[in-house]
C-alpha cells in the first residue's frame, strides 16, 4: 500500500465499517508507525480490498481487513490474508492475533479456515454499538 492508495482503501473503510477509519488515520500509520504493515489487492487498477497489521517483535495484530462491496465473494479477503500470512512468516512472526465482531461469522469462518482459534471475549469493544468482540490467534 502507498499513501496514493488511502483514498480508494477509505472508500473501501466507509463501505465495510460502522466506524471507518479515516484518511488521517492511515496516513499516520503510514507515515508514523513503524510498526504498521498494510498491503492492498488491486484489480484492472482498482485497488479493491486492503489488510492492515502490526508487527511487534514476533507477534502480529490484525487491525483492519476489507474489501469492496461489489468485490466480495471472490476470495479476495482470504487472498489477502494468506499473502499477509506468508508476509508474517518472512518476518519471523509467530503469532498472529485480532478482534472481530461477535455478529461477523463470515470473518470468524475466515480466520478459522486458516487455523484462527477464539482466545476470549472483549465485552463492549466497539465503539458505535458495545457489541463484544471475539479475541481470535493463531500461532506458526
Amino acid at each position: 500500500m502507498t499513501e496514493a492508495d488511502i483514498p480508494s482503501v477509505v472508500t473501501i473503510e466507509e463501505e465495510s465499517f460502522a466506524t471507518p477509519w479515516t484518511a488521517e488515520a492511515f496516513e499516520q500509520e503510514m507515515t508514523g508507525n513503524d510498526h504498521a504493515h498494510y498491503i492492498v489487492a488491486v484489480h484492472e487498477d482498482e485497488v479493491i480490498g486492503h489488510f492492515g497489521m502490526w508487527i511487534v517483535l514476533d507477534e502480529c495484530h490484525i487491525t483492519n481487513i476489507a474489501v469492496r462491496v461489489h468485490m466480495r465473494g471472490n476470495g479476495i479477503g482470504e487472498g489477502l490474508l494468506r499473502e499477509a500470512i506468508a508476509y508474517c512468516k518472512e518476518m519471523n512472526v509467530r503469532l498472529m492475533t485480532l478482534e472481530v465482531r461477535m455478529t461477523n461469522q463470515t470473518a470468524q469462518n475466515l480466520y478459522r479456515k486458516f487455523g484462527f482459534q477464539d482466545g476470549g471475549i472483549r465485552k463492549n469493544y466497539y465503539t458505535d454499538d458495545h457489541e463484544d468482540a471475539l479475541v481470535m490467534w493463531v500461532e506458526f
